[in-house]
């Protein structure tokens, strides 16, 4: 059973920073790409933030580059994603996510999200 858990989420104010964690179950983690995928409103798609391979290439959406950073920490089984000069748009509930890249970056596996909030 695979199984992704998601912390870090809260409330910042505009141009502030979070850092979210995903520990993922051993079995699986090392092998896989990775992901951060955020749904901004309810009814709306859940859009893809950030893919890391296996190992370590990655890719961002035009919205997040420069701001945010996707890593990963093999021996912790553990993927974050660095917000830095958050944005009242980036506000969204937030994924992490276990795939495999195919051309582009597939998500396979979800976690249950984790609230961000980004107001004054």
């Amino acid at each position: 059973q695979v199984q992704l858990v998601e912390s870090g989420g809260g409330l910042v104010q505009p141009g502030g920073s979070l850092r979210l964690s995903c520990a993922a179950s051993g079995s699986i983690f090392s092998r896989n790409a990775m992901g951060w995928y955020r749904r901004q409103a309810p009814g709306k798609e859940r859009e893809l933030v950030a893919a890391i391979t296996s190992g370590g290439n990655t890719n961002y959406a035009d919205s997040v580059k420069g701001r945010f950073t996707i890593s990963r920490d093999n021996a912790k089984n553990t993927v974050y994603l660095q917000m830095n000069n958050l944005k009242p748009e980036d506000t969204a509930v937030y994924y992490c996510n276990a795939g495999y890249y195919s051309g582009s970056y597939n998500p396979v596996h979800w976690g249950q999200g984790t609230q961000v909030t980004v107001s004054s």
